[in-house]
């Protein structure tokens, strides 16, 4: 029963098993959950606990969405932490300093030593397989670019959608955005495992790699100066850009993108959720490639 518990509730690779704590999940979440409710995804998230562990897996080249450093009163690193730090910075991983408390809150383990590597559900794949998929298929590449989607329920329903639209790949930002979490995955009701994400470190700089690349770039925005996205032809290559919760697409992007597309909204309320708007255009796609079929 122990064990059981330990391998659903405690992803702990490298760790002494004997070392481990049993939680009562529900509990633990409630007791802990953070300010600006993101509480429930940390727990969900696969992480490497400890000093050798992390260090391990970053050099070994192990996917890791974000490694959580103790950081001392002056902000720096100390030791072998920063050490660590400094490696995982050169291969593009994200560092984030914080409180030892706030590794404590998270640590599944009795001993993170100050230091605790956040893993993706499912690895990464690069731009160029996506591109790949398509042409292996024999299919005009259908791309989702979600510019900061934050929120984990947001990009596992995306991804659902982006799978049952037929889409070949989805892009997402290495900072400010969510990346493939336990929640993610659970939202996603399995299509975690049939969509790529590839994880970028810029953008704008990819938008302009798939433009090269011969797609066109469609940017959903509520702006009334968006052509209507039922007046637009989205038959072709395309790579449709999803903006953040709240703040939208960024303006560089936008500056970026061939079209701007708005949905029309004829009641009261001025904006979707970024899911709900997301999925109204994957299908618009989808109607555009049948129509174009029959």
């Amino acid at each position: 029963m122990n064990n059981e518990r330990n391998q659903k509730n405690n992803y702990n690779k490298g760790q002494n098993r004997g070392q481990r704590k049993n939680y009562n999940q529900d509990q633990y979440r409630d007791q802990n959950k953070d300010q600006n409710g993101d509480r429930e995804d940390w727990i969900e998230s696969l992480q490497l606990e400890g000093r050798k562990a992390v260090l391990e897996a970053i050099n070994h080249n192990k996917p890791i969405d974000r490694l959580l450093v103790k950081k001392e009163t002056d902000g720096t690193f100390a030791g072998t932490l920063k050490v660590i730090a400094a490696k995982a910075r050169e291969q593009g991983i994200v560092v984030t300093p914080v409180e030892r408390v706030k590794l404590d809150m998270l640590a599944q383990s009795g001993n993170h030593q100050g230091i605790i590597a956040l893993c993706p559900a499912k690895e990464y794949v690069e731009v160029e397989d996506i591109l790949a998929a398509a042409a292996e298929k024999g299919e005009q590449p259908f791309v989702i670019i979600l510019d900061g989607i934050s929120d984990p329920h947001n990009l596992g329903a995306i991804l659902r959608t982006a799978d049952a639209g037929g889409a070949h790949g989805v892009i997402i930002p290495k900072r400010r955005a969510v990346g493939l979490t336990g929640a993610v995955a659970k939202t996603s009701a399995g299509a975690i495992e049939h969509v790529p994400v590839a994880r970028v470190t810029n953008i704008g700089r990819t938008v302009e790699e798939l433009k090269t690349a011969g797609l066109w770039i469609v940017c959903g925005d509520g702006e009334a100066d968006g052509t209507s996205l039922y007046k637009t032809d989205l038959s072709g290559p395309i790579a449709l850009v999803v903006g953040a919760e709240g703040t939208g697409v960024s303006r560089l992007v936008r500056e970026k993108a061939d079209f701007i597309v708005r949905i029309p909204m004829l009641g009261r309320i001025s904006s979707l959720n970024a899911s709900v708007a997301a999925g109204i255009m994957i299908y618009e796609v989808v109607r555009s490639r049948v129509n174009q079929t029959n």
